[in-house]
């Protein structure tokens, strides 16, 4: 093929991907929708797996149950749809009656199906995923009552969890904020004091709670950490991010996440654009395309992004997840937005096209978890679970609509 026929056929999917994200994200809000509510039970049902078939007793999660509140808050404000706001009301209220501690504030990580208390101690990060979606539920509804517990739970993180000797963040506590000596947020991490993951979560989540309710301290906070991100987590000069650190920032890992690294690369300068910091802004654009080429190390050549690479022992982790295919579509779109580079614009397409050919589910809907270096799907896995959720997908959806400037139809 000349290139001047390949030209044409990159132009055509160019000018085909807002219509076909558009449909993309209705798909996966009506897999939620029709799937996922708990009828019996209250909220939504904390696992269904690969299969469709609901797991009726599965414990449900605060992140879960936040992230959807996020979801359907942000589509709503896109769609206009009253069910998209019936289902954000119905993770909010979910998460105000069972999730919510009385006693000592913040989330419980996780309830059982019943909505009793199971695992109650506080993780940072899903303190963080309850702000981000409070805060974007505010947006929709104007409903004090979401901004208050958003800024409580703020203020816990502030009081508990930041570290006033080396800064940053401290990722998790006992119920009652006391030390807690396993701090891991899933059994994969290493028991770290401090995260990457937690520190980017609490970046997103504080920029969202500025955008709707602005303060010095919350943007001293932002810029805070954006710096936290320059001069600690982000790792010069490859410009993959250390994932987890001790309480003085020694790096205590090996591993690259490529999902993580391209994420970041446009969530840290939309975190500095949410606070208009000119010195930020700057910053943040300069290591997004640092950070992106970085991550653009795990692509293959079918599009797809690789999960990740263990630098100890040199290898690839030959598996290709749902979430880092979502992050890398916004990641690519925001460096081509930054330079006009067609490199950028190509490796989106091509990966969209890898998510239609291999991660979406287009006979039951929704993305499934991922697939092995044969394309083959991961067995074993979930459609809806403690991690599995609509956040990366719809957010993907999202943003690509927005920055595209394509009008809802």
């Amino acid at each position: 093929m000349n290139d001047k026929n390949n030209s044409s056929l990159l132009d055509a999917a160019w000018d085909a991907l807002p219509a076909e994200i558009h449909n993309e994200l209705i798909h996966i809000l009506n897999y939620w929708e029709q799937h996922a509510r708990d009828l019996r039970y209250g909220g939504f049902a904390g696992q269904i797996d690969q299969d469709d078939k609901v797991q009726d007793l599965a414990p449900k999660g605060s992140v879960l149950n936040a992230r959807i509140l996020w979801s359907f808050s942000a589509a709503y404000l896109y769609t206009q749809n009253p069910l998209h706001l019936e289902l954000a009301t119905r993770a909010y209220t979910y998460i105000l009656e069972f999730l919510t501690d009385p006693e000592f504030g913040g989330l419980y990580w996780s309830v059982d199906y019943q909505g009793n208390p199971l695992d109650d101690h506080k993780q940072v990060y899903a303190l963080a995923f309850g702000i981000y979606g409070m805060s974007e539920y505010y947006r929709a509804t104007q409903d004090k009552k979401a901004l208050e517990f958003a800024l409580e739970w703020y203020q816990l993180i502030d009081r508990y969890s930041l570290d006033r000797v080396y800064g940053g963040y401290i990722d998790a506590f006992a119920r009652d904020w006391t030390f807690l000596d396993d701090k891991r947020l899933s059994e994969k991490d290493e028991n770290a004091s401090k995260t990457m993951n937690t520190h980017l979560h609490v970046a997103e989540a504080y920029a969202s709670l500025y955008e709707v309710c602005p303060s010095p301290k919350l943007k001293n906070d932002i810029i805070d950490l954006l710096r936290i991100f320059d001069g600690k987590i982000i790792q010069k000069p490859s410009h993959h991010l250390a994932l987890f650190f001790s309480d003085d920032w020694r790096v205590d890992s090996t591993i690259i996440s490529y999902g993580h690294d391209i994420e970041a690369g446009w969530l840290l300068q939309s975190c500095a654009e949410s606070i208009r910091d000119t010195g930020s802004i700057h910053t943040a654009k300069k290591n997004a395309l640092l950070i992106t080429a970085a991550a653009m190390e795990g692509l293959d050549n079918d599009g797809g992004l690789w999960y990740e690479y263990n630098n100890k022992n040199r290898e690839l982790i030959r598996e290709k997840h749902w979430w880092p295919q979502a992050e890398a579509l916004i990641g690519f779109c925001n460096a081509w937005q930054l330079t006009g580079n067609p490199l950028y614009k190509n490796a989106l397409i091509k990966n969209w096209r890898f998510i239609r050919n291999h991660i979406l589910d287009p006979g039951k809907g929704e993305w499934i978890w991922g697939v092995d270096r044969h394309t083959r799907k991961m067995a074993n896995q979930d459609k809806v679970g403690i991690w599995k959720c609509p956040y990366h997908n719809s957010r993907a959806c999202l943003e690509l609509l927005k920055r595209l400037k394509t009008p809802n139809a």
